[in-house]
């Protein structure tokens, strides 16, 4: 990759050694400090998304993963895969609960519907291509049709090559674009998952938390045509061979020791200006913690008796629950912060540095302004279009997609909307065909129910006129009224039954037009308006996406003549982060103030039989017997569970191999420290500690409790 500015910014020393969600082919950039902390592997080999290790590390389109066997075994986290066993599940065999292991190839078992893993082979900076010197004159809607016009033909381009998904990844705040191109295996099953009170123990209490005894891990398999060829679901397939997949360590890790995680972290905000800081843990954050915390009480109340309905909400529970958590600790470090006062001095020092020199003030300033009066009409947008975008139900979501998709299909392939097109197919038919395990009627009546009052009890000015008229709402409709509203959707719906969901899939516009469902009429009646709507929200993303570039550009050559670091935000896309294993304060017993390890005894002391910590029986037989295996670490007289590093990680990098100073497999990254989630916005380097789960842990629970000697073999273990 040819030498930017970006990667020249990376000058002589960084502001923390474990700051930096790296980009592969900048880490002989910081090679020096990859080797202070302790790497033994050449650097310049770790570029290489072909050879080892970066070709055993996937992604799970949400959550990160690697190969761990010659016959496509993949590690992740019980998380990642929690869909997948609630998927499988029913009240008379309950996977969740009780965990799933298949002895044999033939007992394996379908993911969820939808489910992949994506191999990077290729990464190629594209910056020029997407935006040429035409697009690079337009402005608004016109530059965003543009880039994106760029943008799908360059994938096309790239997606000749059967059986790759290819994707064009914005960086540094759409200043530069990469071409990302990755091997789609469409066929994936579950293997195994220990029981759930293994891998989800502790529940949402301990969730964020330290000290934590959890065993987040799980077991996918990639299956190809017998050709090696990516192909849909079927029984001929085979167990994909990957070129490279990770060796388990034979030496437990001690703190201090050299750690680095490979995945894919979903998106930071280090670089957002003071601004949107400001709208973020002013308003955005607190609303969504009320928001979801209602949400999550109508669920629970809804499913209380009825575990089949429990188990289609249990992943979106467990999603909720997260993200609760996640920004009411943000708002929490927040508070007891100066981030904001800091962000606005860094700001107005960038600012200083524009006006003061004439070159400057020439390139950067005029974008400089413009970007802040632009991200406030946005945030202003955002705040009153909050209600409706909460009050439209499911399926009205679900007949507003299907139509789309039907205009969009009238037209060639080219010219449809990004999302709409045939590469995008297979995720709506997954997505259709797997509602049926993730939909209950009554469940969504209650949320319906809920969202609409408080939409509803606005002003009419201030409700959306269209959205009314299409979904019968009126003028101080009472809580009665909206029920039998809402029961009438219902009553006369087919959106519930997946043969019509699917059937949508291939028909007409005409076709939906002479429907008689009220979800279908509704999607048909605002689809003028939503056109409208999003072409209004592009003609102002357009403008923003300008600005921001130009600011991003001048962050960074402002950070450039102070000799600071840039490494772009988090954006989904493969990255490498690296640290130490490290506590925080020193302790006694496990882990209470701090230390790096905790032990089998903390699940012994948790334990209580029933909720969130509910130990398997089996498991508390052998921590009572101190059956260890050869997995004790004689330090800890005991088997370690779950360790902390200093780990630079966000969503998204959930199920991220961690590799020790040899390139071995020591564990998955699976959370964070709550004080220290922040560091999405302000990496603090004194609290911010990420959470893995011990491969010693993994593999004493494999086979000294749930016998999966089978898997043990598989990866050279036994």
């Amino acid at each position: 990759m040819k030498k930017t500015l970006l990667l020249l910014a990376m000058t002589s020393s960084l502001a923390f050694a474990d700051e930096g969600m790296w980009m592969p082919q900048q880490l002989p950039e910081i090679a020096s400090e990859l080797k202070a902390a302790g790497l033994e592997l050449d650097p310049a080999n770790l570029t290489k998304l072909t050879e080892f290790p970066m070709a055993a590390i996937v992604s799970l389109g949400g959550c990160s993963a690697s190969f761990v066997s010659p016959q496509g075994l993949v590690a992740t986290n019980h998380h990642c895969v929690y869909n997948s066993i609630a998927h499988n599940s029913t009240a008379e065999n309950d996977l969740l609960k009780n965990g799933f292991l298949a002895k044999t190839l033939a007992d394996e078992v379908p993911a969820a519907p939808g489910s992949r893993i994506f191999v990077t082979k290729a990464v190629d900076k594209v910056t020029e291509r997407v935006i040429d010197a035409k697009t690079a004159k337009l402005t608004g809607k016109k530059r965003l049709d543009a880039i994106e016009a760029n943008q799908k033909a360059i994938v096309a381009d790239c997606e000749q090559d059967a059986g790759h998904r290819c994707t064009v990844a914005a960086f540094y705040g759409s200043l530069e674009y990469y071409l990302i191109k990755q091997l789609e295996i469409k066929d994936v099953r579950l293997v195994h998952a220990p029981a759930e009170g293994v891998g989800k123990f502790g529940g949402d209490t301990d969730n964020w938390m330290w000290p934590r005894h959890t065993g987040d891990y799980s077991f996918l398999r990639a299956y190809v045509s017998p050709d090696g060829k990516s192909a849909d679901f079927h029984k001929d397939n085979v167990p994909y061979t990957p070129d490279f997949h990770l060796k388990l360590a034979k030496d437990g890790l001690k703190e201090g020791d050299f750690v680095m995680a490979l995945g894919y972290p979903g998106r930071t905000n280090r670089h957002r200006l003071p601004s949107e800081v400001a709208d973020t843990f002013d308003w955005s954050y607190p609303t969504t913690v009320q928001y979801l915390g209602e949400l999550l009480e109508i669920i629970g109340r809804e499913t209380a008796n009825d575990r089949d309905a429990a188990l289609k909400y249990a992943s979106r529970v467990a999603g909720l629950n997260n993200v609760l958590k996640n920004r009411q600790g943000m708002l929490d470090s927040y508070a007891q912060s100066d981030f904001l006062q800091r962000k606005q001095a860094e700001h107005q020092a960038l600012k200083n540095w524009v006006n003061g020199d004439r070159a400057n003030k020439q390139a950067y300033a005029k974008d400089l302004a413009a970007i802040e009066k632009l991200l406030e009409q946005q945030q202003t947008e955002g705040r009153s279009n909050f209600l409706l975008a909460n009050a439209t139900p499911r399926l009205l979501g679900t007949a507003r997609s299907l139509y789309r998709l039907a205009n969009e299909s009238t037209k060639p392939d080219a010219e449809r909307k990004a999302g709409f097109q045939q590469r995008d197919l297979p995720r709506f038919q997954a997505f259709m065909a797997g509602m049926d395990r993730t939909f209950d009627v009554k469940v969504e009546k209650a949320l319906d129910l809920h969202n609409l009052k408080k939409y509803a009890a606005q002003p009419k000015k201030q409700r959306n006129a269209d959205f009314d008229k299409a979904m019968g709402i009126q003028d101080n409709m009472s809580e009665a009224a909206l029920i039998a509203l809402i029961d009438s959707w219902y009553a006369n719906t087919k959106l519930t039954e997946q043969a019509e969901r699917l059937a949508l899939l291939s028909a007409s516009p005409l076709d939906f037009a002479g429907k008689q469902d009220p979800f279908v009429n509704a999607a048909v009646a605002l689809y003028k308006a939503d056109l409208k709507r999003e072409a209004e929200q592009e003609e102002l993303a357009g403008k923003i996406q300008q600005a921001y570039a130009s600011y991003m550009r001048a962050k960074i050559a402002f950070m450039q003549s102070q000799g600071k670091a840039v490494y772009p935000d988090a954006n989904s896309t493969l990255r490498v982060t690296f640290g130490n294993v490290k506590g925080r304060g020193h302790g006694n017993e496990d882990g209470n103030a701090w230390t790096a390890f905790t032990t089998l005894r903390g699940i012994t002391a948790k334990a209580t039989g029933e909720g969130e910590f509910n130990a398997p029986q089996n498991q508390l037989d052998a921590i009572k017997a101190k059956n260890y295996g050869a997995y004790g670490k004689d330090s800890l007289n005991s088997v370690p569970v779950n360790y902390l590093a200093t780990l630079d990680i966000t969503g998204g990098n959930s199920g991220s191999a961690i590799l020790n100073s040899k390139g071995e497999f020591v564990g998955l990254a699976f959370d964070g420290t709550l004080d220290s989630i922040i560091s999405d916005w302000d990496f603090n380097p004194a609290n911010t500690r990420s959470i893995q789960v011990d491969l010693r842990f993994m593999l004493w629970q494999m086979q000294i409790v749930d016998k999966a000697d089978n898997l043990l073999q598989e990866m050279g273990v036994l």
